[in-house]
């Protein structure tokens, strides 16, 4: 991997060229894609004196704020809005049969969509040096590019381009797959009514993100995963629990098979899967595609210009961001690892850092939190028990199921439990996987133990609010169980 100490951006251009024809305009900095990173970093740099264009070649905010984080968390509320209306009896309340108005749960997302996107565009409109351009970047020279607008073409040129442009959907290789309506994770959220049956391809995060929130609207939901469990990266343990609380939410979880073919049988969509038992045939009335991201790399024309990419077409860096051409740096999804909103803006954070103000700021080892929206939350950071065992570390084990928690008995939320792995050697906290209620505000509060290298110990012993979730922290640490590595090893897979 690339190691090299990042250059300080090279001095501001008084004013940008004047533009007559396809002159070569010349600037300081360009940024490609104005996500959660590159919106930041455009105007850190305006803001330094650093004449900077940003590209968009969609709309403002990337992905998180149009077709990821923003509208699917809004929908989310709305599903567990409906979720908790069929429940209303459990808790003494006369409730009234639930339906669902997917017209009005789309425009409300569409608005909060709006207000987010609105704010974005407002702060880069009002910073003085920046200029956003709307339209389709591609390289055509040493650190120039060409821009599509709708104007026509415009050619920029700069010392310093930021490449954030992000991923989209992965459309897997299926027969028949170009002769159906399908849907990925931005068309389904514009749906207007209830699917009578949704067939989901993939259980990763956005599968299951999406497979409870429709269950919950109404919909029959089936998910088809070609892995033995959801989630491959999590801990057996947490995962089985998760497939437990969406098989009792009604979602049928087929594991181990695959989609081999698709097409129209009498009015529906018909999925050929190919499982342990043979081949099967499942039909739906809607398909979802949950099999992945892809890079948004195909039309930059990287490769022409020396910037290399793996196997998957994602963006080579090292751990400072810089790509294999100095002066040309990558942040967000499209330089692969941890696809997260709120990694791309520590991105920014890096780059900032060291091209700004004279830092030193690298990735390594930087936590890494996140949380899979279900309901109850998985909220994860650091290692995983298995992790945790391959690294050949000294380590225990604290788990406790939610049942054990007063706050989410009062609740009536006890589906899911808190574990987290703890280093024998010094009491600080490894990694936690809290799938619980607000799983996510519980993990963040170990995460901010692990910044603070605050043990487990003073967790247990601190004195929390009652009764709170927090409280549980109390109880959780009591009693951690050592790890047996070598045990776990001979018993059988999902064995206790």
């Amino acid at each position: 991997m690339m190691r090299s100490k990042a250059a300080h951006l090279c001095g501001p251009t008084l004013e940008f060229a004047n533009r007559t024809g396809n002159e070569m305009e010349t600037c300081d900095a360009i940024v490609i894609g104005s996500g959660q990173g590159g919106t930041p970093l455009s105007i850190a740099l305006a803001e330094a004196g650093r004449k900077t264009v940003l590209v968009e070649s969609q709309h403002v905010g990337g992905t998180c704020v149009n077709e990821g984080c923003t509208p699917t968390k809004t929908m989310v509320a709305s599903a567990r809005v409906a979720y908790l209306a069929r429940r209303a009896q459990d808790y003494g309340v006369c409730g009234c049969k639930v339906s669902m108005d997917e017209s009005r749960v789309r425009e409300r997302k569409r608005a909060i969509v709006t207000s987010f996107r609105s704010a974005n565009e407002a702060r880069i409109h009002n910073t003085q040096g920046l200029e956003l351009i709307m339209g389709a970047a591609k390289f055509i020279g040493h650190k120039t590019i060409a821009v599509q607008e709708s104007g026509g073409i415009r050619h920029f040129t700069a010392e310093n381009i930021f490449i954030s442009t992000g991923t989209r959907a992965k459309h897997p290789p299926i027969d028949g797959l170009s002769t159906v309506p399908f849907l990925d994770n931005i068309s389904i959220m514009e749906l207007d009514s209830v699917p009578e049956h949704l067939m989901i391809l993939g259980g990763g995060y956005i599968g299951v993100e999406f497979g409870q929130m429709f269950r919950r609207f109404g919909c029959k939901v089936t998910i088809v995963h070609p892995h033995s469990r959801l989630l491959m990266r999590e801990d057996r343990d947490v995962v089985e629990e998760l497939a437990t609380i969406l098989g009792q939410d009604g979602i049928d979880l087929r594991f181990e098979s695959r989609a081999l073919r698709v097409g129209n049988h009498a009015g529906a969509i018909e999925i050929e899967i190919a499982t342990k038992r043979g081949t099967e045939r499942l039909t739906a009335s809607h398909l979802l595609l949950a099999a992945g991201r892809r890079p948004n790399t195909d039309a930059l024309n990287l490769e022409a210009v020396g910037v290399k990419l793996d196997e998957h077409g994602f963006v080579r860096t090292n751990d400072r961001l810089e790509t294999t051409v100095p002066g040309i740096y990558v942040l967000g999804d499209v330089k692969g690892g941890p696809a997260f909103t709120h990694i791309a803006y520590d991105d920014y954070r890096v780059l900032r850092s060291n091209l700004l103000q004279g830092g030193n700021r690298s990735t390594l080892e930087r936590l890494v939190p996140y949380t899979v929206f279900t309901d109850p939350q998985l909220g994860r950071v650091g290692l995983t028990e298995a992790e945790a065992e391959a690294k050949g570390l000294d380590f225990a084990v604290a788990k406790m199921p939610m049942t054990n928690v007063a706050r989410a008995l009062e609740m009536d939320e006890t589906r899911g439990f808190m574990k987290v792995v703890i280093d024998n050697s010094n009491e600080q906290i490894l990694g936690a996987a809290v799938l619980s209620v607000e799983g996510g505000e519980l993990m963040s509060m170990l995460e901010i133990a692990m910044m603070g290298r605050v043990p487990y110990s003073a967790l247990r012993d601190g004195v929390f609010a009652h009764p709170t979730l927090a409280e549980s922290l109390n109880n959780l640490f009591r009693a951690p169980v050592r790890s047996q590595p070598q045990l776990q090893e001979k018993l059988p897979a999902g064995a206790a």
